[in-house]
């Protein structure tokens, strides 16, 4: 007796053990995806919303003098201007009270000798200028001015006025040197009475820039006003002030997270960097600890829910437990302290799907042996298993779904490509239960465009070299993403994300597959996805008709395609449903993904575009 109770009790105890290893796996996922940067797009994009949300913050200790589009009409002058010309604006700040003088102009070379010597006599009357250059000999020696004994004559100190973009090309973080002479923003802040600064303040990477708000919330006024003693000197008294140009025909503009619609000019953004300097970095990063908690909390919550409460309560722990992550990481943000928000997310997405999809495969298996208690309990067994099938297959529908969003694809594409892979696979002869996980799993194709920066998924037009192989990574973040989950349909969606755009010659990709190397269903859907892809109207050509898809299909037989599954492919096209075999009107940018080729408008409706050489991953 005791060892039948004890073996009942181990089978209960499995569903469980599977949940919580579900939630394990998702932990893993996060922190993979978290370590290895992969998910840096959409943080980029969530730290630019946060900065948004916040809002602009009144500033009152910095100005820009701007050369703007005002300066040139009204001066009359063509670029570079004389140096008299900047002595006389020195000379104004200096008289209207500014407690520093930071010149974002690079005077590195020697002009007339009249001009060159009206600008010396204007900085050292000015005591405390800081003069800005990109130029050093990588020892912090530089020839503003005609070189390092000139700058102490006139008790100026120079700084490096780099700015430094990351791959996306948008600035968030200034240094505290570079090369061997230390940053405009730095200076200038010292030079102000700020803080003490020194390089163990600033991280490896650079330290985050507290911008104040978009483009044009710290005061500024015309450089043109200036030298004609048209400005109000309480907006110079007492001030940071920096100088520069700003008008964009002179290209010193840069994107920053502060605004996702408007670029910020060079002196701008070394105004927000000397305001965060002056102000002690009040912006940084947690502690990698608190992003390896919320990824550890995130991906076992929904577990530990569905142990007590099955699907729906882990569903609602995960929405509560995003909101309130998002609404916590927003509160950290205005307090000065920027924490993860991608991988804690992908962390608690995973982990309810697992969890979801765990739990379903688990009961399912106990459920079958509870029918040997009477109808009454089987019919309460078959209840609850179809609420978590339900509850597990919409969650990766709708996954899959809100990847494509992020494209040129639509929920539509997505349900009748699944729908056509289904069927594919059962009409070269899969077994139905594996035909219906091919199903589910095939909407997942695409889920590691979560991982591409929106700067390369909505490119128009073609692709730069390194933009393609970026994109191209998207199979690969996909199968990473769900690699390792102990569910069939995540496992088979895995090999799916991996493998779709691999080719049966073995020209593909990620890894160059061919023939029966490529796995079936990575093959099935391949077919499906083009075949969809090409019956779908784009702003730019209509749809194919279905003789030319067909066509098309055919004539990628033994190249593109498996041989074998376009021939079932075709033998099955009479019986379709004929919804899977209409056009669909989808939006979409100048070109679309279609396995690794790019359908380029048609030239007309009635033929067929060339397909190019492959430019969009």
């Amino acid at each position: 007796m005791r060892g039948r109770l004890r073996a009942r009790g181990r089978k209960r105890r499995a569903p469980g053990i599977a949940v919580l290893l579900a939630g394990i796996v998702a932990v893993a996922a996060g922190l993979a995806a978290d370590a290895g940067d992969l998910l840096s797009g959409p943080e980029q994009d969530t730290l630019s919303l946060r900065f948004q949300l916040r809002g602009e913050q009144p500033v009152e200790d910095v100005t820009v003098v701007a050369i703007d589009d005002i300066t040139f009409s009204d001066l009359r002058r063509q670029w570079p201007f004389p140096r008299s010309l900047h002595a006389r604006a020195i000379d104004r700040l200096r008289s209207a009270g500014a407690r520093v003088i930071a010149y974002d102009v690079q005077f590195t070379e020697e002009t007339k000798p009249r001009e060159d010597l009206a600008l010396f006599d204007a900085v050292a009357r000015a005591p405390g200028t800081v003069p800005a250059t990109t130029e050093t000999d990588g020892r912090g020696h530089t020839q503003i001015l005609g070189g390092d004994d000139n700058l102490r004559a006139a008790g100026a100190l120079a700084g490096a006025a780099n700015v430094n973009a990351d791959l996306g090309g948008v600035v968030e973080r200034f240094r505290f040197s570079e090369g061997g002479l230390r940053s405009f923003g730095v200076v200038a802040a010292r030079r102000a009475g700020g803080p003490r600064l020194s390089a163990a303040n600033f991280p490896a990477e650079g330290a985050w820039i507290d911008f104040r708000g978009p483009p044009g919330t710290i005061p500024a006024v015309s450089f043109s006003d200036l030298v004609r003693g048209r400005v109000d000197s309480r907006l110079l008294r007492d001030r940071v002030v920096v100088i520069g140009a700003t008008a964009p025909t002179l290209q010193d503009v840069h994107p920053t997270p502060a605004s996702s619609k408007e670029v910020m000019s060079g002196p701008e953004v070394q105004a927000n960097a000397a305001w965060t300097a002056l102000h002690g970095l009040p912006l940084r990063s947690a502690p990698g600890w608190a992003g390896w908690l919320a990824i550890l909390v995130a991906g076992l919550a929904p577990a530990l829910a569905a142990l007590r409460g099955r699907a729906v309560l882990a569903a609602l722990v995960a929405l509560g437990l995003a909101l309130a992550w998002l609404v916590g990481v927003q509160a950290a943000f205005a307090q000065g302290l920027i924490l993860p928000v991608s991988s804690p997310l992908l962390a608690l997405l995973l982990g309810t799907v697992s969890a979801i999809t765990t739990a379903y495969l688990a009961e399912r298996d106990e459920h079958r042996r509870a029918t040997l208690y009477g109808a009454r309990l089987e019919a309460e067994v078959a209840r609850r298993t179809e609420q978590l099938r339900e509850t597990q297959l919409e969650i990766v529908s709708r996954l899959g779904r809100a990847v494509e969003s992020r494209d040129v694809e639509t929920a539509v594409h997505v349900d009748r490509m699944s729908a056509l892979s289904h069927r594919l696979a059962l009409a070269i002869g899969m077994p139905g239960p594996e035909a219906e996980t091919l199903r589910h799993a095939a909407a997942l194709h695409d889920v590691g465009k979560v991982g591409i920066p929106d700067r390369v998924l909505l490119k128009p037009g073609g692709f730069e070299a390194r933009e393609r192989r970026l994109m191209e990574r998207h199979t690969v973040i996909g199968a990473d993403i769900l690699a390792g989950s102990s569910s069939p349909l995540i496992a088979l969606a895995a090999k799916i994300a991996r493998s779709h755009h691999e080719r049966w010659d073995g020209s593909g990709y990620p890894d160059g597959l061919r023939g029966e190397e490529i796995p079936l269903a990575a093959r099935v859907c391949a077919v499906c996805d083009v075949f969809d892809a090409l019956r779908s109207a784009r702003p730019y050509k209509p749809a194919w008709s279905l003789e030319e898809t067909l066509a098309k299909l055919e004539a990628e037989r033994g190249r593109h395609f498996d041989p074998r599954l376009v021939d079932a492919f075709l033998a099955m096209v009479p019986e379709l449903d004929p919804s899977l075999l209409a056009s669909a009107v989808v939006p979409a940018r100048e070109t679309v993904e279609i396995g690794v080729a790019t359908i380029g408008a048609l030239p007309d409706a009635g033929a067929v575009a060339p397909v190019a050489q492959p430019q969009r991953a």
